[in-house]
């Protein structure tokens, strides 16, 4: 069977890339920034849904959380590689938000699966973003498949 390796340059958090792919997961590498996370209210209706409709408090609450969070897990890491302590072990001390980069390899079977089952609106919004740009690389290089699919581009 074939397969073809995609790079998708989009920036995700290693909990969205968990449930993906295997990805660059920091142990060898520098770290990179620390993403922000928009807060969303859970759906109490759909255990995988989530809606865009929390106080600004809250939000704000969050936000707060967050760049604390990072600001100590970064200097924290920062600090265990000036000891000498190996970047597979500094890792230890990063959050979930810490950036990565995903490498992809599929046949294009399963490409078409992933992208009917990920671009569905029902999927969480992280994980839609990802199969958005997997689509858009796949449209690219496989147009006759792609049209075969009825995909069309995004307006945008």
């Amino acid at each position: 069977m074939m397969t073809f390796d995609m790079e998708v340059d989009h920036p995700s958090h290693n909990y969205v890339a968990n449930g993906i792919v295997t990805h660059n997961s920091q142990r060898y590498a520098q770290a990179q920034a620390i993403e922000r996370y928009e807060p969303r209210r859970q759906d109490v209706k759909n255990r995988q849904n989530s809606l865009d409709d929390l106080p600004p408090e809250t939000v704000a609450w969050f936000d707060r959380a967050q760049e604390k969070m990072a600001a100590d897990s970064m200097a924290l890491y920062e600090e265990a590689l000036e000891k000498g302590i190996a970047k597979e072990c500094a890792r230890a001390l990063l959050p979930l938000a810490t950036r990565t980069k995903l490498y992809m390899k599929g046949s294009v079977r399963s490409w078409i699966h992933y992208l009917e089952v990920r671009t569905d609106p029902s999927t969480q919004k992280e994980h839609r973003d990802i199969a958005d740009a997997v689509r858009k690389i796949f449209m690219e290089q496989f147009p006759v498949t792609a049209a075969a699919m009825g995909w069309r581009q995004p307006a945008g």
